[in-house]
């Protein structure tokens, strides 16, 4: 199957591209466009859209298996069905050092089954500290468990998986030499370390330097996870000079950022344990449950310890990070996009299903940041960070991922009431040279694959 997309405002920051032009897809990949058409070649009219790379969030949460091992409810409030609706071509699952099966088994099934997007993953080190034995998060693991770890992590390379990640924050027992000896393996590879870091507030800069310090001893890509939740209290211009200070020895170091002012995990995390209302400044009233018999209901003490004690896997937004923080970051030229959704029965942070494009709509409509500038956040960037030559980009030879919008009624329509709601302004997404999505509606929920390096 071959289409041509004609006449619309192609933007492809990995290929220094902002003009009108056409766009020729052929059996799945970008093409040159020929002289003589195909009989049957697609023709789609793109006057007044913009033309770039499918978005790719290098920083999403993958559904759990069902009860049968299988990814499931793919066209309904999936994460990969909101992921797809919102013109995300290529997701990469496993931050934050959770994995919710083995990924190499995930990859799989991806593979098997097909999704409405690519997937990549991370090899979750928390997953893997687990398999290993450890049943305490805030201890140490033997010799022989950061062994075991650390060669699993290398299997997971081998197999594919894009890099690892941490969860440091969720596993406070780790130290500098459990992140060094189980992140080793990615310096064969030269792949991806990413990290939610142990702290955030005014502990960001310690933990942030924790983090950056065994990357410079191991010599690998870096990305800091959510800045906008671990330093968007007033700490941000100082946190990123920090990076930055980083930056000059090794480039490849970078952070993400959603486009909200408050975050999400579960009541039960180590976020919430003892301390968080100072480090936050702040009372119960700032977290509201996102499900269970408070749903939508802010926090007293007595709820809080409640559901701490009762439903720990219940899903929280917590509203203490500054708005202008967050722009802060999403202005900075070290920072990338990307959502951080996690979704637990359809429930949880719009973020999920409208963060991309809540950056043009609130960003880029109103003069924070260039159309181009936010562009390249969502493809050339992530593409590089990941290693993935054939995504992010539109040049002969690229996979066809494309996404088709009207840069002046693109919006995000997800709350926190509603947080799978569909955006509005995205007229067609494709993934791997089909159309997946028009208009907001899934039409093939198939096209999708594993990505693999």
């Amino acid at each position: 199957m071959s289409i041509l997309i004609s006449g619309g405002l192609v933007i492809d920051p990995a290929n220094s591209l902002a003009e009108k032009r056409d766009i020729y897809i052929d059996r799945g990949k970008i093409a040159a466009v020929p002289e003589n058409l195909p009989e049957g070649t697609e023709l789609i009219e793109a006057r007044g859209r913009v033309v770039c790379p499918g978005f790719i969030d290098i920083h999403m949460h993958e559904d759990p298996l069902n009860g049968s091992g299988d990814i499931d409810d793919i066209e309904g409030s999936s994460i990969f069905a909101c992921m797809l609706r919102m013109g995300v071509t290529t997701a990469v699952g496993g931050n934050c050092g959770e994995n919710h099966a083995h990924p190499l088994r995930y990859l799989e099934l991806a593979d098997r089954k097909g999704l409405p997007v690519n997937l990549g993953m991370l090899a979750g080190h928390e997953y893997f500290r687990n398999l290993a034995g450890d049943r305490d998060k805030y201890g140490p693991v033997t010799a022989q468990q950061k062994r075991s770890i650390a060669e699993e992590m290398e299997n997971c390379l081998a197999g594919g998986c894009l890099g690892i990640s941490y969860g440091i924050r969720y596993v406070p027992g780790m130290d500098m030499d459990e992140l060094k000896e189980t992140a080793a393996p990615c310096k064969g590879y030269g792949r991806l370390v990413a990290a939610h870091i142990r702290s955030d507030a005014d502990e960001v800069f310690d933990a942030a330097r924790e983090f950056l310090e065994a990357g410079l001893e191991l010599g690998v890509p870096l990305e800091i996870s959510h800045i906008g939740s671990m330093a968007g209290f007033g700490q941000m211009e100082k946190f990123l000079a920090l990076v930055d200070s980083y930056r000059k020895i090794n480039k490849n170091i970078c952070c993400d950022c959603y486009p909200y002012d408050a975050f999400s995990t579960s009541i039960g995390s180590t976020t919430y344990d003892p301390g968080w209302l100072e480090r936050y400044r702040c009372g119960y009233e700032v977290l509201e449950m996102s499900e269970g018999k408070y749903k939508g209901q802010r926090c007293t003490r007595e709820i809080f310890e409640e559901m701490r004690r009762d439903f720990p896997d219940c899903t929280t937004v917590c509203y203490v990070m500054q708005q202008s923080q967050v722009d802060m970051a999403l202005a900075h030229p070290g920072v990338m996009l990307a959502s951080d959704g996690t979704l637990s029965s359809g429930q949880g942070h719009p973020r999920a299903a409208g963060a991309f494009p809540r950056l043009i709509s609130e960003y880029v409509r109103r003069g924070k940041i260039s159309l181009y500038r936010a562009i390249d956040m969502m493809t050339a960037m992530p593409a590089k960070q990941l290693g993935l030559e054939h995504k992010g980009r539109l040049n002969p030879g690229a996979d066809a991922d494309v996404l088709i919008f009207d840069p002046e009624r693109i919006r995000d329509r997800s709350s926190f009431e509603e947080p799978i709601l569909a955006p509005e302004g995205i007229d067609r997404v494709i993934v791997n040279g089909t159309t997946a999505a028009i208009n907001g509606k899934i039409v093939s929920s198939r096209s999708g694959r594993a990505v693999r390096l």
